[in-house]
């Protein structure tokens, strides 16, 4: 602030901070144990996402809101590994149990012709 010459107000608008923020230490993480057992457990199960997370938690005796630990799942960056969708095949359906019938090239009936 004294190298540019702004007021503390200023200063603290610029930059988006209170004025007693910038006066007051940040505190201690409380959440520093339940990060670190949701990391491992999203790291153990990697398919399994939030809630199920949450309920494991829970069952080991942490008690948390499930949307702190949706908050928290969140800022370290989990999420779920999404499959990728099977590609169908070009040829499906009634084309592959022979009931449509090639006429000419391009076009294709439905009718059995004896």
């Amino acid at each position: 602030m004294t190298t540019h010459e702004l007021s503390q107000r200023r200063a603290c608008g610029l930059i988006g901070i209170t004025r007693r923020g910038l006066k007051r230490a940040p505190l201690e993480d409380r959440n520093r144990g339940l990060r670190q057992r949701l990391r491992e457990l999203a790291e153990e199960r990697r398919r399994w996402g939030c809630p199920m997370l949450y309920l494991m938690l829970r069952r080991e005796g942490w008690r948390a809101n499930h949307k702190r630990v949706e908050r928290l799942y969140r800022e370290e960056g989990l999420s779920l590994r999404r499959r990728r969708r099977r590609k169908r095949l070009a040829i499906c359906g009634w084309h592959a149990r022979g009931r449509w019938r090639r006429i000419r090239p391009g076009q294709w009936t439905s009718f059995t012709t004896a």
